[in-house]
């Protein structure tokens, strides 16, 4: 009866939520008219309720503060109430309620991504996106009742407290509930949350753009249009490449398509004005012709056409560091891919298909492909391959990145050794051990990690097979077996920090020697993207996302063994166990099951009780030609003699002080003269008895055994705290650190050393911040996201 009654109040509470919402909205149609989208476009025969220069101008005043004061919290999937602001068209689609992350539900959800699942306004209003902006009576009190204006007003005549946490009416947990208001409920919304004006949780913006955002909303949100027209150089490289990707012949359609499942993420640019990127896209229509988007859930799907084309069109948005993966075409690269493909003598007669058996499985759908040229393909551009699964293709994700440890250096198979020339036709053969989850559908039902277990062994005993059969000279592991990036290419060598549900790849060994490694091959890279970026699906149900959590676990154990086979068999194995300490048995049975044969073993000699020091020196060495130092400390010519001593002992710190200090922190250190002011970015990483565990990754943690990792330039992309030091303060800085013992203890650090997310100097702070990015890493640069910033 109880339980009954219950839902009956419930119910009756959502009845009359939904009708005080209906009547609020009416009351406004009675005031302002009914809502109708409107073309925000000044054009000489359209009719607008204000001419040019009564607004500030769209691109030239409005749209730069967007980017540096909205941008960097409202863009991507996990923007706010899927307010995306990165482009104009964002703004005009508005908000919605409903998240794009979640985990938990049993459907998978409905596609709202921007520029592909609506071509109109009215188009995203049927999807429940509802405006922000005015689309009622043209008059100045109806563009003022907007959201987007009384947002913008209510921070105004609301500032934040400039000193000490804000209150706990603020909420910056990742799955925190949104409060998505209407024009019709904003009333009740300030009355709740009279803080809650916009940028929300952080200080007002300055007044000269406040009045800016304000005057444009309060003038009907005008749009002078604006011509963007290609440099002669931008035209010519795209008529050029996208000749290249459509060629007629049954070869390069193949071809094209195993580029464009790799490539549908990246940022792409031609070398001239690298601020300008591209988008390679499938479309109906033929170079030539205006592109007609072909939009599927996932890249490999059904394009629904016989012939699908593959054309550049410009990024309409702006440029933000948690998504931006950028990669440049240019002769060199169309060169080398015409050896890669062009120039191998293979012959293609079977156009795949797109049965999902086969399109979710690269070793299937491009069998005909050499292997060696596809692990090329993706191993040349190995940062961008593994930044697909740490930004993309969903900005965050907790999913992929909670199966990975918070640092550790990867490594790569050489294509020559052993010769990859037969191992395609051996994948093809065992493509079913290799089958991934993406050849569900979105709403998968959920299959236990001993499913998995047993494709993964088959997968690994027949490779063990293929070795015995065709590679009789070889005797074990050798560092020969390590790619040294053709002696030229500085993607030989990659760190990953992971700062919770997001991470950063950087190029080179970054921070101390990690707990762990991994060793990747062609499939085990292959794999990886097909599962964690061109197969995942963030509108997935919870069986799609578990799927692919536990298929991941599998690919890290591999890539992990790969590297423990280069230890003597006693230290891989203490090794193994010091990884996977209080690891569910099944796990060390797998483990068990998958070592390599007695016959094999590493062929490197080691000297010292420490073999696992000792392969990482050896390997340092071995890539030393290739390796890229950019993000090091040491040897780093922008920083000073003091600086740099300073930084090395902030990097020496372990221990469990170390647990108070955010994942992820930024630091904007002055330096004395005659040096410039540099980006320092410390990662606090998060030790665990093991990360195999979905839901227990906090029951895991060992305090105790956590270390830092320092380096050079902008290396995280959701900043959890900021710092602005000279080169005194720096020293008491990390003076403190080790006196951490509470969480009082660190707020008194932060208060004393750090930029608050309501300090009055934050928006001139964070303004250095990005100056000084663009300066240094300027292909690299986008706009930071500020959704992480601790409170305070």
């Amino acid at each position: 009866m109880f339980r009954i009654s219950s839902l009956l109040w419930i119910f009756t509470g959502l009845l009359c939520l939904a009708g005080c919402s209906l009547y609020l909205s009416k009351q406004l149609d009675q005031q302002f008219g009914v809502e109708s989208p409107l073309n925000r476009i000044i054009l000489p025969n359209n009719s607008f309720a204000v001419t040019p220069t009564d607004s500030p101008n769209y691109y030239t005043d409005v749209a730069p503060v967007l980017e540096k004061r909205c941008v960097v919290c409202h863009a991507c999937y996990d923007a706010p109430c899927q307010l995306k602001l990165e482009s104009l068209a964002g703004l005009e689609r508005g908000a919605n309620s409903q998240k794009v992350y979640n985990g938990t539900r049993l459907l998978a959800a409905n596609l709202t991504r921007l520029f592909e699942d609506a071509d109109s306004t009215q188009a995203w209003r049927d999807k429940g996106f509802f405006p922000v902006l005015n689309e009622r009576q043209q008059t100045p009190e109806a563009h003022k009742a907007s959201v987007f204006y009384r947002m913008l007003a209510l921070k105004q005549q609301h500032p934040l407290p400039t000193y000490g946490p804000l209150p706990d009416s603020f909420d910056f947990s990742l799955d925190r509930s949104q409060s998505c208001t209407t024009a019709a409920e904003f009333d009740r919304y300030a009355e709740r949350f009279p803080l809650g004006g916009m940028p929300y949780g952080l200080p007002g913006i300055p007044a000269h753009e406040q009045q800016d955002l304000m005057n444009w909303a309060a003038n009907g949100a005008p749009v002078i249009p604006r011509d963007q027209p290609l440099s002669q150089a931008h035209a010519d490289a795209i008529k050029q490449w996208e000749a290249f990707f459509n060629r007629d012949d049954l070869k390069g359609r193949l071809v094209a398509r195993y580029m464009y499942e790799h490539l549908y993420l990246a940022n792409l640019h031609f070398g001239q004005e690298p601020d300008r990127f591209f988008q390679l896209i499938r479309s109906r229509t033929a170079p030539g012709e205006v592109p007609d988007r072909i939009a599927t859930r996932r890249p490999f799907d059904d394009p629904g056409v016989d012939r699908v084309y593959y054309r550049l069109i410009p990024n309409p948005e702006a440029i933000v560091a948690k998504s931006h993966m950028p990669y440049r075409l240019d002769a060199a690269r169309m060169q080398r891919w015409q050896a890669l493909f062009y120039q191998t003598d293979y012959r293609v007669t079977q156009w795949p298909g797109y049965e999902p058996s086969i399109a979710a499985n690269p070793f299937k759908a491009f069998q005909a492909l050499p292997a060696k040229s596809r692990y090329r393909f993706m191993l040349e551009e190995a940062q961008y391959t593994i930044m697909g699964f740490i930004k993309g293709p969903v900005c965050r994700g907790q999913t992929a990145l909670n199966v990975i440890n918070d640092q550790f250096w990867v490594f790569f198979l050489d294509p020559e050794y052993p010769d990859l020339d037969d191992i395609g036709d051996v994948l093809a053969e065992h493509s079913d051990n290799l089958a991934l989850p993406a050849e569900r559908d979105s709403t998968a039902g959920i299959t236990g990690w001993l499913t998995y277990s047993k494709k993964q062994l088959a997968h690994l005993k027949a490779q063990e097979q293929y070795i015995n059969e065709h590679l009789k000279a070889y005797k074990g592991p050798s560092l020969e077996m390590i790619w040294q990036g053709d002696g030229v290419n500085d993607n030989a060598a990659l760190t990953v920090l992971r700062h919770f549900d997001s991470a950063t790849v950087a190029k080179g060994l970054v921070g101390e020697p990690p707990k762990t490694a991994w060793v990747i091959s062609y499939s085990l890279l292959e794999r990886i993207h097909y599962l964690l970026v061109a197969g995942f699906d963030v509108y997935g149900n919870i069986g799609h996302q578990l799927l692919t959590r536990t298929y991941m676990d599998f690919l890290r154990m591999e890539g992990e063994q790969n590297f423990l086979h280069f230890l003597p068999h006693d230290a891989a194995q203490k090794e193994l166990a010091f990884w996977y300490r209080d690891a569910h048995e099944e796990v060390a049975k797998f483990f068990r099951q998958t070592q390599m044969a007695d016959g094999l073993k590493t062929q490197i000699r080691y000297t010292t009780d420490n073999p696992k020091a000792e392969l990482y020196s050896k390997l340092s060495d071995w890539l030393r030609g290739v390796k890229n130092v950019s993000h090091n400390i040491n040897g780093n010519l922008h920083l000073s003699e003091h600086t740099r001593a300073q930084l090395n002992r902030l990097e020496s710190l372990s221990g469990a002080s170390l647990q108070w200090l955010p994942e992820t922190s930024l630091l904007y250190v002055n330096q004395a003269s005659p040096y410039r002011p540099v980006l320092i970015t410390l990662f606090r990483n998060s030790a665990h008895l093991n990360i195999n565990s979905l839901l227990l990754e906090k029951l895991n943690r060992v305090p105790a055994e956590d270390t830092l990792s320092v380096a050079a330039g902008v290396l995280t992309y959701y900043p959890n705290a900021l710092y602005e030091l000279n080169p005194d303060s720096l020293n008491a800085f990390i003076d403190g650190i080790p006196q951490l013992t509470s969480k009082a203890d660190y707020l008194q650090l932060k208060q004393a050393y750090g930029v608050t997310r309501n300090a009055p100097a934050f928006w001139a702070v964070s303004d250095r911040i990005h100056a000084l990015f663009h300066t240094q890493q300027p292909e690299n640069f986008g706009w930071l996201d500020y959704n992480r910033l601790e409170n305070p």
